[in-house]
């Protein structure tokens, strides 16, 4: 395999054909001044899809061998980890948004309705894409974040919940 180097400055200005082409920005950003508010600026800033514990689960995943595909739209509630050979979908939850049972779910103090609504709507659409996903013969697989922070626990539950519990069949 042959290893390329990037062309330095001087070569790519001499031959402009050699210039490397820049990455697409994955996500465009805008500057906090054009936000009506920090809170709607901070809120924009949180993501749904490649969070920092969904990759953690990603890379265990992949480190166990397990092999998926990612946010498969066609399955109910579109799970962040599809494996489709054990008929398994895993979703990362987060814990402020899912409501898990410790110290990263806590209520904001502004604004109690609208969050308690909100909350409760998160709960009942993941209990529902839960159903739904049972009814077409998928098992679903929660993982939540305090749970991805440390690697050795996750290797653990990853085994636990998705190698021991359906061994692939081919």
């Amino acid at each position: 395999m042959a290893v390329h180097r990037r062309a330095s400055v001087r070569a790519r200005s001499k031959r402009p054909h050699l210039k490397v082409a820049r990455r697409a920005a994955a996500r465009t950003h805008r500057s906090k001044d054009t936000y009506p508010s920090l809170r709607s600026w901070t809120m924009a800033q949180v993501r749904s899809k490649n969070t920092t514990p969904e990759m953690a689960v990603r890379k265990a995943a992949h480190a166990l061998g397990l092999r998926f595909r990612l946010h498969r739209k066609d399955l109910p509630g579109t799970p962040d980890l599809v494996f489709s050979s054990r008929r398994i979908a895993l979703f990362v939850h987060g814990c402020f948004w899912h409501r898990h049972d410790c110290r990263r779910a806590s209520m904001p103090a502004s604004n109690v309705e609208y969050w308690t609504a909100k909350f409760d709507r998160n709960i009942r659409r993941d209990a529902r894409a839960a159903v739904d996903l049972r009814e077409v013969g998928w098992r679903c697989v929660r993982i939540w974040e305090c749970e991805a922070n440390d690697p050795r626990k996750l290797v653990r539950i990853l085994r636990r919940k998705v190698v021991a519990r359906s061994p692939k069949t081919r």
